[in-house]
């Protein structure tokens, strides 16, 4: 059992404190090559870590220390509650702290969704953890945010849980088949054969969820069902989990189509990022129906940020990038339409006769 103590302030104006833990925890609670603590250490830069034997020793600014003081605790109360912890533990760990001391991450983060293949899956941020909760909570959740959030492979774990709860009978995965960039028609082979590479990720992760050799089955059975979007029109979906991915790419006919498919006892959820749009006119359906249908109850949107991103730390910073790159375009635009109004009415009032414009007083 790991013990901790903290020495009141030094003459020199900073704090100190200590941790004993046991070798175990301590090896897990490091990580590989120590790649946790400096992860830590990258979170509060005005408090130095020291590891020796089985001590951790905290000194730096009493504010900075105390907030590393509390990750640490809750960090060895993931490790001890048999959670594995990777960088993305330690960040969202400290995010949730330094928004609310009262979120404790050992018991957000801790709760599996399934075990699969000797994996457990979760929710690794606070925005994740809320995206799961929304899913439990509403008939259809939207998942709305970039690349790398899990938007798709929560809502895939959820589907996965219900049907082995017996919650529903069949797991339906479907997606528009939109080509990025590329012609689906080139494509060699039928035309399941030109479809496949679109649901690909979607088999890809299934495969990763369940036993390989149980997915072949489920998919002839009918059980699990993975299918363009195309393939639900004139139907009635009862009793099922359905998954709309990529649904940045649906039309607005498209999303009314695949939600009104909506059959007793099912539940939908809706993933996508609306700032990766490869439809040509750009007429997203997920765009509209965030304002068609933001006030009908049992519908829920959830937004995932960069903060919520569990791929590479370069991804999130390629997110934020690129959405300060959209706002500095979108206010360059406007200030363009602006000028351009103006210029339009300075023109028109030009045109008009000497005689017939507005006398000043």
């Amino acid at each position: 059992m790991p013990t901790s103590e903290t020495d009141p302030q030094r003459s020199d104006g900073q704090s100190e404190a200590r941790f004993d833990v046991d070798g175990v925890a301590m090896v897990r609670l490091l990580g590989p090559q120590d790649r946790l603590l400096k992860t830590l250490e990258r979170q509060y830069p005005l408090v130095s870590v020291h590891v020796r034997g089985n001590e951790i020793t905290l000194a730096g600014d009493p504010v900075q220390l105390d907030a590393a003081r509390r990750l640490i605790e809750e960090l060895l109360q993931m490790v001890r509650n048999g959670q594995e912890i990777s960088p993305a533990e330690v960040t969202s760990s400290a995010r949730m702290l330094n928004t609310d001391l009262n979120l404790s991450p050992a018991d957000v983060l801790s709760q599996a969704i399934l075990t699969a293949r000797g994996k457990a899956i979760r929710a690794k941020t606070l925005g994740q953890k809320n995206y799961v909760d929304a899913i439990d909570q509403n008939t259809i959740v939207f998942g709305i945010g970039p690349a790398g959030t899990g938007k798709t492979y929560l809502a895939m774990a959820k589907a996965v849980q219900a049907l082995q709860r017996k919650e529903v009978n069949r797991i339906i995965l479907t997606r528009p088949a939109v080509e990025a960039g590329e012609r689906l028609g080139y494509l060699p082979g039928t035309l399941t054969d030109k479809i496949d590479p679109y649901l690909r990720p979607l088999y890809d992760a299934l495969n990763e969820m369940m036993d390989p050799d149980l997915v072949p089955k489920l998919l002839a059975a009918g059980t699990i069902e993975v299918a363009p979007l195309a393939y639900m029109r004139g139907r009635t979906l009862n009793d099922s989990f359905i998954v709309l991915d990529e649904a940045q790419n649906t039309t607005p006919e498209q999303m009314k189509m695949f939600l009104t498919r909506l059959g007793f006892g099912s539940r939908m959820v809706v993933t996508g990022d609306i700032t990766q749009v490869d439809l040509p006119n750009a007429a997203s359906g997920l765009r509209l129906v965030t304002r068609v249908l933001k006030d009908i109850d049992d519908i829920h949107f959830a937004r995932l940020t960069s903060e919520d991103v569990v791929r590479h730390t370069l991804v999130g910073r390629i997110v934020d990038a690129y959405t300060e790159y959209d706002a500095q375009k979108q206010a360059l635009h406007y200030e363009r339409e602006q000028a351009a109004e103006f210029a339009n009415r300075a023109e028109r009032r030009s045109s008009i006769p000497r005689d017939r414009q507005p006398k000043r007083r």
